[in-house]
């Protein structure tokens, strides 16, 4: 810091000393008067200088004093300019709101015996807590008042109206620190031309301010930006230049009479609320230089039609964040005076004209966050009208990102010989990235992520020496990055290289040019080995090394450097061992160490985290019991699928902030601290596949966001509490395999009426199924197996209104998404035996579940209603009856299960054409005659209809009295069945897996949201042919963590 202090010193005394010796040549042997002089000393007695600003101030000739000016003629002091030329900090390291050069202190009313003065100016110093002094508005022949951004705070004296002379007037706030009643003082100043009252507070003035500015008719500028105004009507001012009225709320139509203001060279109405269209007109304006009407939101405009205006002199247009639609046209390239176009935030639609290149000026251009569907022009027009003959010679910067662009890039794009700042992430351009880019010198950020480039990583862009931003993550990019592709790049501090399939080919000993701060090295080839020249980089606060083929240990150099680290995700490798028992990370960070080998105890970070994501992991041992006091501010914590064993420690509770708790698939014990009721933002609680026991908590009614519930498979007993109803945002409860008693609460349905998944399978509920539950409109999951419920299935089950939907859009269940890391909702469904376990396509799952009770009566014929089921079990109950022959109805049922009842009568034939069915179990019921045929009938096996004497035909061995009149020599009885049953076989797979296939195919062409969950079942439906001789289907489980209980 020496060094730079130095120069910041030297800098001062030679500014004071130039300006000394101007003020010399200027003012040599002028004195002051006595009455000037003892002012201006009183004045600096009442300052505070720390940087010595006012050395020169003594001796008799104060005209040559720095900031003091003085009448030429007279020698009268007539200039006090003490304006701060250094407002941010600079080569200072006191901390302070400006730093160098900075003056605060008091305004001493001695400045009054300056008769002469006519300019005053203390901008962007620090006279905190300071009034304006009244006695400015008595400095009479005032022509120049410049307090602006100086720390003054309160009302601005009214008796600044005195200063009838005063020509400039600047009076901008900090941070609307300074306020106005009424502006009725300014209607004294007839000769003023400059009006700046930037973050003023004049949301008290009245609806009519606009009026007395309108009597300023000599104003050339006027800047009102941030003020707290609202109300805008008609302002006549005929000589106004600059109008900055930014930052307001006005909250109407685009005001017309800006049009009538023909001097207009600069128009900010930027963020001001302004909605409808804006007008063709402006365009017209002869003088408009600047404009920027960027974050109304709600004004539209066809670019077509906007851009075709003559623009004459325009050379800034700002319409980022607003509505304007339709294609940006050739006549763009007619602005050649434009050195900045901001388009950022809007519905542009097609490519980018190739005429943009005839703006041989255009500095900066931003058409990012649109919906350009276009390419890049191949070729660009004009480029020999500018200068030197290439393609946008002045162009810096360059935005595209997050459009749907096209494309291979273009060759031009590799001649921008002044481009700083490449942005291009988030669209759809593919090919090679060119060599060429790595010749642009002066680019400084490269973004080329989240697009569809391919091949190798040019090595040119180690040639890159002002590089400080480099991404091209989530690419389909291949091959090898090795030390060259980062030869110059010393001043590198982002690299994201994250979701490629590149392979990271680094010398143990390299020591890299740069020092990184961002570095995103996920999905890349890093390992198997952890890289041993990370332990150079000594600024990095953020590290993602997830899913890097890493295979290792971690060095302990490694934790030497995390203490900066706000992000650490090492997670999704194989890296093993133990780690140190406190993780010395930056404050608030985020650490994931997921999908790992680690094993020991959990550690602890030694200060608090915002998110810990340890799951998937070998960590033993006890939660520490001490976790919430350590981690207060948690947001996510994710400790599921380790090994942990003990109690869950009160303490949690004290993590107020979380929205997330995943302890899933542990083997701790004991009950629920009931001060998990105080984490009152949670919206996910897995505590599922423990050994925990005990009641609900009765806090957990304090839970009101929650909207995932996981109690499943614990030793949790005893009724629900009446608390629950509270949790009005609920979407998942599953309470399943448990030991959980009583009644089926009638409230679930009252109150609990977001409700989409309801599993409470494997408990001891008893009594009969409320029938209030059709008021579950979103409900898509009924799962009641497994329990002592008795009576008649209720018949308005069947006005389940989300699973009478024929067509479901799947939406990603996801809940507490914390800087993208979020709690994936799970759900396990019973099929022939089987849980399959549902994450990304649950949504797609209308799913009812009611076996092994004691349901008896029939079956209603309202659940056909229910045409988006996918599951129904009503297996191992007692009821009876006839099927309903309209069960064809249920078109999107994929699994049925009526086994183990007393089903009776003829299987309705229309059951053949359910066409997505690739699950079906009668077996054991009292069904009679023949077995329908046809469809996806024929893909079943003998075992689907087993235990009903009455039926047959195929797939059974029972023939059926129509089908043995044959007067052919009968085979003996043991080689018929076989050759009946090896005729039937190839019949039945070739006829069933057309129709099962075809057909589906076709009607998914036309309803594409049930592809995901067709195609599961088609899986299930080849694993039936090629097992079918022996009848044992088999489906896959795709993930599966621990086996449920024996059913």
């Amino acid at each position: 810091m020496a060094a730079p202090k130095f120069i910041a010193s030297a800098i001062v005394v030679l500014l004071i000393r130039s300006e000394f010796l101007f003020s010399y040549a200027n003012d040599a042997g002028k004195k002051c008067t006595r009455s000037e002089l003892e002012a201006l000393l009183n004045f600096r007695e009442g300052l505070v200088d720390p940087e010595h600003r006012l050395l020169s101030w003594k001796g008799n000739y104060c005209c040559q004093w720095h900031g003091i000016g003085c009448d030429n003629s007279t020698g009268a002091v007539n200039k006090i300019d003490l304006h701060n030329p250094y407002p941010l900090s600079y080569g200072h390291d006191q901390p302070g709101r400006y730093g160098f050069w900075n003056l605060s202190g008091e305004i001493r009313p001695s400045l009054l015996k300056l008769k002469s003065l006519t300019y005053f100016d203390l901008s962007y110093n620090t006279f905190t807590e300071n009034k304006v002094p009244e006695f400015i508005g008595f400095l009479r022949n005032l022509r120049y008042l410049n307090l602006s951004t100086a720390g003054f705070s309160g009302r601005i004296p009214q008796s600044i109206g005195n200063l009838s002379r005063l020509q400039y007037l600047d009076v901008s706030s900090n941070f609307g620190s300074l306020n106005v009643q009424t502006l009725e003082w300014l209607t004294k100043i007839r000769y003023l031309k400059h009006l700046k009252m930037t973050n003023v507070d004049l949301s008290h003035v009245g609806p009519n301010w606009w009026e007395m500015l309108n009597n300023l008719t000599s104003l050339t500028m006027l800047h009102l930006s941030s003020c707290g105004l609202s109300t805008l009507s008609r302002v006549d001012l005929p000589a106004l230049s600059d109008l900055d009225l930014s930052m307001n709320s006005f909250d109407s139509k685009f005001p017309d009479w800006v049009l009538n203001l023909t001097r207009l060279s600069s128009i900010d109405l930027s963020n001001c609320g302004f909605y409808g269209r804006v007008p063709l007109s402006l365009g017209e304006l002869q003088n408009l230089r600047y404009l920027s009407l960027a974050i109304n939101n709600k004004l539209t405009a066809s670019c077509t039609q906007l851009f075709k205006g003559s623009w004459p002199k325009i050379e800034v247009l700002d319409f980022a964040s607003n509505k304007l639609h339709g294609k940006i046209p050739a006549a763009i390239g007619n602005m050649t005076s434009l050195t900045s176009l901001d388009l950022f935030d809007n519905n542009v639609e097609g490519g980018i004209p190739g005429s943009i290149g005839k703006l041989c000026n255009l500095k900066f251009l931003s058409i990012s966050g649109n919906n350009m569907t276009g390419s890049l022009p191949e070729v660009l027009e004009g480029v020999d009208t500018c200068v030197s003959n290439s393609p946008m010679p002045n162009l810096e910067k360059l935005w595209l990102t997050n459009n749907k662009l096209v494309g291979r890039l273009p060759e031009w794009v590799g001649q921008l010989g002044n481009l700083e700042e490449l942005e291009l992430d988030y669209n759809q351009l593919h090919g090679s990235i060119r060599t060429s880019l790595g010749r642009l010198q002066r680019l400084t950020s490269l973004g080329l992520g989240r697009n569809k480039f391919n091949g190798t990583l040019p090595e040119s862009f180690g040639q890159l020496s002002e590089l400080t931003n480099f991404d091209v993550s989530f690419n389909d990019l291949s091959g090898i990055v090795s030390e060259a592709h980062f030869l110059k790049l010393s001043k590198l501090t982002i690299l994201h290289l994250s979701s490629n399939s590149l392979i990271l080919h680094l010398k143990d000993d390299w020591i890299p040019p740069f020092q990184v701060r961002n570095l995103d090295l996920g999905s890349c080839q890093v390992g198997p080995f952890f890289p041993n020249w990370l332990k150079t980089q000594k600024n990095i606060n953020f590290l993602d090394l997830s899913n890097a083929s890493i295979s290792d240990s971690i060095p302990f150099w490694f934790w030497d450097m995390t203490f900066n680290l706000s992000l650490l995700n090492i997670s999704l490798n194989q890296i093993h061992g133990q780690l140190p028992s406190l993780l010395d990370v930056a404050p608030f960070a985020d650490v994931d160490l997921s999908s790992n080998l680690f094993e020991g105890p959990i550690p602890l970070p030694s200060v608090e985290v915002e998110l810990f994501y340890l799951s998937f992991n070998k960590f033993s041992g006890v939660i520490p019991y001490n976790i919430g006091k350590i981690m207060p501010n948690l947001n996510f914590l994710s400790l599921a699928s380790n090994r942990l064993s003990g109690e869950i420690p009160s303490s949690i509770g004290e993590m107020v902030l979380l929205e997330v708790i995943d302890l899933l698939n542990n083997s701790l014990i004991g009950s629920i601290p009931p001060s998990i009721g105080n984490c009152l933002y949670l919206k996910a609680l897995d505590l599922g596949y423990n050994n925990l026991s005990g009641v609900i908590p009765q806090s957990f009614g304090n839970l009101h966001f929650l909207q995932s519930l996981h109690l499943d498979d614990n030793n949790f007993s005893g009724e629900l509490p009446s608390s629950l109803k509270n949790l009005s945002h609920l979407e998942t409860m599953d309470l399943a395999n448990n030991k959980f008693s009583g009644d089926i609460p009638p409230w679930l349905a009252d109150h609990l009426t977001a409700l989409k998944i309801l599993s409470l399978r494997s408990n001891s509920f008893s009594g009969r199924i409320p029938t209030n539950f059709p008021g579950l409109s979103n409900l898509q999951v009924l799962d009641l197996a497994l329990n002592n419920l008795s009576g008649m299935i209720p018949t308005n089950l069947g006005n389940l209104i989300a699973m009478s939907k024929d067509r479901i859009v799947n939406q990603y269940r996801f809940y507490g998404v914390y800087r993208g890391i979020y709690y994936k909702e799970r759900l396990f469904i019973y099929i022939e035996g089987r849980f399959l376990q549902y994450t990304k396509t649950l949504s797609l799952v209308a799913y009812m579940d009611l076996s092994k009770n004691s349901l008896h009566g029939r079956f209603p014929v309202e659940l056909t209603r229910l045409i988006g089921l996918v599951f129904l079990n009503l297996s191992r109950n007692q009821i009876g009856g006839s099927l309903p022959e309209n069960i064809s109805s249920l078109v999107q049922l994929g699994s049925l299960d009526l086994s183990s009842n007393k089903f009776s009568g003829v299987i309705p034939s229309s059951v053949s054409s359910l066409t997505f069915l690739s699950s079906l179990n009668m077996s054991n019921n009292n069904f009679s005659g023949r077995i329908p045929v046809g469809g996806q009938m024929t893909t079943f096996g003998g075992s689907s209809f087993s235990g009903n004497p009455n039926l047959c035909g195929p797939p059974l061995a029972v023939n059926c009295g129509s089908d043995s009149s044959d007067n052919r020599t009968p085979l003996p009885n043991d080689v018929k069945a076989e050759s009946d049953d090896d005729k039937w076989f190839p019949l039945s797979i070739g006829l069933g897996f057309a129709i099962g296939i075809l057909v589906p195919s076709m009607i998914m062409w036309i309803r594409r949201p049930w592809g995901d969950a067709y195609f599961n079942f088609v899986e299930s439906v080849v694993h039936r042919i090629e097992r079918v001789k022996t009848k044992t289907a088999q489906i896959t489980v795709t993930y599966t963590r621990r086996a449920r209980r024996p059913s």
